[in-house]
């Protein structure tokens, strides 16, 4: 396989482990993957492996229609879900699928994550939407997700979990641990009293603020 592919499973491993230490999943549950674009392929992690456990040998190398290309490994069950947000998200090149406690309470109620916190909707870009119930690993549960998505980084799937994707693995590292506090205080907020959500207007001011001026940007002075 080429370098990229080589650098998309150590950049796995060590998500994966980000991914369990942040307590967005347990034991083997969940799955993550990295597109390697020039390749025309995706790098995923094996199914039933513990994070903690997998080397890069593990990795499973997937072609863009879904057959092996390299690993010995079997790989996640989700496979069909990630490639369909690829095959639908041209700009994402890695997808997080957690079970993080209260982002799977608000999946379990099949409730929407309401624009709340400007941090996570900076990230998230809006509200985060839930699926219908699909079966875990089933190609309707991949076409719902990637549906649901839509132009937001953030997904619930009824009953099950999360899938947060992103540009780098750190930004959809990031999303899933947004989507998980969102949900953490969406839920507080509404035991003392009623959250109020950003409207459209104030989700879209927002984002063009962040994209616009939040951060360091190159060529910047001063």
């Amino acid at each position: 396989m080429s370098l990229a592919a080589d650098k998309a499973k150590e950049k796995l491993v060590r998500l994966g482990q980000k991914v369990a230490e942040a307590g967005l999943v347990i034991g083997t549950w969940g799955n993550l993957s990295y597109r390697v674009a020039k390749d025309n392929v995706v790098v995923i992690t094996p199914s039933g492996l513990d994070y903690h456990r997998m080397s890069t040998r593990d990795m499973v190398v997937i072609g863009m229609d879904g057959r092996v290309v390299e690993g010995d490994r079997k790989p996640s069950t989700e496979l069909a879900l990630h490639l369909a947000v690829y095959r639908t998200r041209p700009d994402v090149q890695c997808v997080i699928h957690t079970h993080s406690p209260y982002a799977g309470a608000m999946a379990v109620n099949r409730m929407p994550i309401p624009p709340i916190l400007e941090d996570a909707v900076a990230m998230i870009r809006g509200s985060v939407p839930v699926t219908e119930y699909a079966v875990s690993g089933s190609r309707r549960l991949a076409e719902l997700a990637a549906q649901a998505l839509g132009r937001v980084n953030a997904v619930l799937l009824a009953n099950h979990g999360v899938v947060g994707v992103g540009r780098t693995p750190e930004d959809a590292f990031q999303v899933c641990q947004q989507v998980e506090r969102a949900a953490q205080v969406y839920i507080l907020a509404r035991a003392i009293g009623t959250p109020v959500a950003l409207t459209d207007q104030e989700v879209a001011r927002l984002l063009e603020y962040y994209t616009k001026e939040y951060g360091q940007k190159e060529g910047a002075e001063g």
